[in-house]
């Protein structure tokens, strides 16, 4: 179709296509740029348990567009929970946050997480698939719970802690089935990341006279005891959480080795790491040893949860950021999320100057909001400004040369006209690796990019733009030489 369209360009008298080397475009820019998109409650997604599904569908487009005018790249969406499905799962029931009932279906049916993958990937997003491993139904869960849910189908796995259901960490069998769950979503589904976030062992509860509740895994500690462990029991519970981790890891590199592997701890390791650092000690209270997973290269990404405004300087962001920065050894990149709540209280130039602060750190690095809706509902006109100040071009995620990959072959661009556009368009690449290409155009000396999914072999514009080059960028992240063309 493409060669009869350029052949009647061409029969039209038009300018005939032409590629010029002259015309070199800057190195593409890369940063990881991205929202996370919550279910759990209803926080991003939709907004209301039992919406239509005509109304589901309009408001997961509606963030998917938004995530595109903010020059975003990627979004991580919440699939899971709490052991139950926003896809299509043998293992678990449908979530009551989608359909109102947990265990029904939508209707007319759709696949939420299938429809999400085509969209995103249509407007040049990645899309990380977010579960929660250990939560097995979470406190604001309010519809009756149906006989294939975890408790009913296996009730010896779940332990009652405060007002929510928890899969103990201490189980081997906890781990078979989490993992089960994760690995029926890398195989079947499209996703470009596998994403889990800051629960492991659950963060603790207290009882009505304010006194810390323990978490109720006697008996695994027992089994573990009588195994012959020599391990004291918060070590355990560490080894155990680290166990499920390294599995992870592995297991999904062996069934798709592009997933990328997510993992988005608590923003503080322990305190006083850096020197001066207070607040919550996620490697004692909830087991979660995250710079070890980071220095044994057990994640493709680490995102701490750096949620506190520049001014908390016990909380440093820019502290804390080169802190887990400098801990990655093996150059898993550092996404931290940030905070973007708070603007309302605060300005929206408090999100400009963070992401300011990352940069300055580790350029090209990038980061994660949180959350989606507060992209959506634009306070204090935080779009304009992020569009303005922080975003004003797109980028593509950054390499990740570990997972393997290679560049592939230049496409062969050309150039056609009609009235009013000019055309850029390519042959598709043979390379079955290819998933986006990266069109960098020319308008006054200033190049602007935009990413473009696999499917998209065309690119138009009625700008004056003088120069057009077109990369093909591979699942990792590698990109070809650039195929410049020059318009007349």
């Amino acid at each position: 179709m493409l060669g009869v369209l350029l052949g009647i360009w061409v029969l039209a008298g038009l300018a005939a296509p032409h590629v010029s080397a002259a015309a070199k475009p800057p190195a593409l820019p890369r940063e990881f740029r991205a929202a996370w998109i919550a279910s759990v409650a209803n926080i991003d997604w939709p907004s209301r348990p039992g919406l239509p599904v005509d109304q589901q569908k309009a408001e997961l487009i509606a963030i998917l567009d938004r995530a595109k005018l903010l020059r975003l790249n990627a979004v991580i969406f919440q699939v899971r929970p709490g052991c139950d499905a926003f896809y299509v799962s043998s293992f678990e029931p449908w979530s009551e946050y989608l359909t109102g009932r947990m265990g029904q279906a939508p209707q007319p049916f759709y696949d939420p997480l299938a429809f999400a993958i085509t969209e995103a990937h249509r407007r040049g997003l990645e899309l990380h698939a977010w579960i929660n491993p250990f939560r097995a139904l979470h406190q604001s869960a309010k519809s009756p719970v149906p006989d294939n849910h975890i408790s009913r189908r296996k009730p010896g796995l779940v332990r009652s802690y405060g007002k929510q259901l928890w899969l103990d960490p201490g189980d081997q069998a906890t781990h078979d089935y989490s993992l089960s769950v994760i690995l029926d979503i890398v195989r079947r589904y499209d996703v470009d990341g596998l994403h889990i976030d800051d629960y492991f062992y659950p963060y603790r509860e207290k009882d009505a006279s304010g006194r810390e509740i323990p978490f109720p895994d006697d008996d695994s500690w027992k089994r573990y005891l009588g195994r012959g462990g020599k391990l004291d029991r918060d070590d355990w519970r560490r080894d155990n959480v680290d166990r499920f981790v390294v599995r992870m890891y592995r297991e999904v590199k062996a069934a798709k080795r592009f997933v990328k592997v997510g993992i988005s701890p608590f923003g503080i390791w322990r305190p006083n790491n850096p020197p001066g650092i207070r607040g919550f000690d996620a490697y004692a209270s909830i087991y979660a040893d995250a710079r070890k997973w980071l220095v044994n290269g057990w994640c493709d990404y680490l995102a701490p949860q750096l949620y506190w405004p520049l001014a908390k300087k016990e909380q440093s962001l820019p502290a804390l950021f080169k802190w887990w920065t400098d801990q990655s050894t093996k150059g898993r990149p550092i996404w931290p999320g940030i905070n973007s709540t708070v603007v309302g209280e605060l300005p929206a130039s408090e999100m400009v100057n963070q992401i300011a602060a990352v940069r300055k750190v580790k350029p090209g690095s990038g980061l994660i909001f949180w959350n989606m809706k507060t992209l959506i509902n634009n306070k204090a006109k935080l779009v304009e400004t992020l569009q303005r100040d922080s975003f004003p071009d797109a980028a593509l995620v950054p390499e990740a040369p570990w997972l393997g990959g290679k560049s592939p072959t230049a496409p062969k661009a050309t150039y056609g006209r009609n009235a009013s556009e000019s055309f850029i368009s390519w042959e598709p690449s043979k390379d079955p690796s290819v998933c986006w290409y990266a069109v960098q155009s020319r308008e006054k000396g200033k190049w602007t990019t935009e990413i473009l999914p696999e499917s998209r072999l065309m690119w138009r514009t009625n700008r004056k733009v003088d120069a057009v080059a077109v990369s093909a960028v591979v699942r990792t992240g590698q990109a070809s030489k650039p195929s410049v063309v020059a318009v007349p």
